[in-house]
């Protein structure tokens, strides 16, 4: 109940501003927020199929490695002009581990998600922003969740430079149990070739009492029509002794 008051006080802020609908966008893929907003009565369904993590490193005895999937889920809705309500699920989840010959495989269910985003007016058409309040609730399965709640705030802001080419920035500010994290995602998006557009994007992460991380992200999208795409990932880490990438499948459907 608590999560559900403290959103519900920042969309109510958030529609005390002039806000309008930027044009529809889906979220996929990529670790930014985009700044579109699902019409109103609308339903966005967006899907993993699946998302996978591999980290490896090498210890004394022989070398760590981690594999995982997860067909995570995002459903967004139109509220009202502008406000959109997400709901969010990192699906079911399987990991294996291998150490020094030894492999084991674990499977269960991930946390659960609600946010509430709103369109920001600038008043310049080829610029747009969007705020994402979000609460990450821990009700995963141990190996598969974060344990504790997420509290975040985060803001996205787009520049269409023309058709073929466009760039973004996504800052999320993030709370757990008194911890603070920050995370900043520039992109860039380009057009490739007929419905085929792809984009490249860096990832900063300062966590508190923890070290910089780093990583570079890049992906492709094929738009079927206005309301269907398909898209392909694929990331690394830069930080660190381990070696760690991640990517990924998906579709995403407007209906």
């Amino acid at each position: 109940m608590k999560t559900l008051q403290t959103l519900s006080c920042v969309a109510l802020s958030m529609l005390a501003s002039t806000t309008y609908a930027a044009d529809f966008a889906f979220d996929r893929p990529g670790a930014g927020v985009g700044t579109g907003i699902t019409p109103v009565g609308q339903l966005a369904w967006e899907q993993g199929l699946p998302s996978v993590s591999y980290q490896q490193q090498n210890m004394t005895g022989g070398t760590d490695k981690n594999l995982s999937l997860n067909a995570d889920m995002l459903l967004r809705t139109g509220l009202a002009k502008g406000l959109e309500l997400q709901l969010g699920w990192q699906g079911p989840a399987w990991q294996q581990h291998k150490y020094a010959g030894l492999k084991t495989e674990t499977d269960g269910l991930g946390d659960v998600s609600i946010g509430l985003k709103q369109a920001i007016d600038l008043g310049d058409e080829r610029l747009s922003m969007a705020l994402l309040a979000e609460a990450i609730i821990a009700t995963g399965n141990d190996g598969f969740t974060t344990h504790d709640d997420i509290y975040s705030l985060t803001s996205a802001v787009a520049y269409e430079f023309s058709d073929l080419i466009g760039t973004s920035i996504t800052m999320r500010y993030e709370a757990q149990d008194s911890n603070w994290a920050i995370t900043a995602v520039p992109t860039l998006d380009y057009k490739i070739a007929g419905k085929l557009s792809g984009f490249s994007e860096f990832i900063y992460r300062k966590a508190e009492s923890q070290d910089y991380e780093y990583g570079l992200g890049t992906g492709l999208i094929y738009s079927i029509n206005d309301r269907a795409q398909l898209d392909a990932s694929i990331g690394v880490d830069l930080d660190g002794a381990a070696k760690s990438y991640n990517g990924g499948l998906g579709f995403a459907v407007l209906f």
